[in-house]
């Protein structure tokens, strides 16, 4: 992985920030976390991240406003839907919006960060973008 890979975390569950962080920072993220979505957003107009990990449930923006978000302004950025309250209709809709995977909650920490890896993996691969 190239350095400088850069990941936003936003989860309005302060624990579930905690947690992410760490992991993502050892294998050379930088991590930024939020729970306040409406911050995030604002974040997410000002700068460019390689990575998006979102929960779904949350106050105004929501995950699901998150991800379209991000794809309007940076289609090459991974984004990884978390949630605590998994439906198909939920799932169907964040993957149709362009998310690389939709993850129920619990989930193992070291496996979202496998996925994070390969995503980033695989965005060295393709070579820069435009943003």
């Amino acid at each position: 992985m190239t350095p400088a890979k850069r990941a936003l975390i936003v989860d309005d569950e302060s624990i579930v920030c905690e947690r992410l962080r760490p992991p993502l920072e050892r294998v050379g993220l930088e991590v930024e976390t939020y729970t306040d979505s409406r911050e995030a957003m604002a974040r997410l107009r000002e700068s460019h991240f390689d990575v998006l990990v979102t929960d779904l449930k949350m106050r105004k923006p929501d995950g699901l406003d998150m991800l379209r978000e991000v794809r309007e302004r940076s289609p090459d950025t991974h984004v990884f839907v978390i949630t605590g309250f998994p439906t198909i209709d939920a799932a169907r809709e964040a993957m149709k919006g362009g998310a690389v995977d939709f993850i129920p909650k619990p989930f193992k920490i070291s496996q979202l960060r496998e996925l994070i890896l390969q995503a980033c993996r695989a965005q060295d691969e393709a070579g820069p973008s435009d943003t």
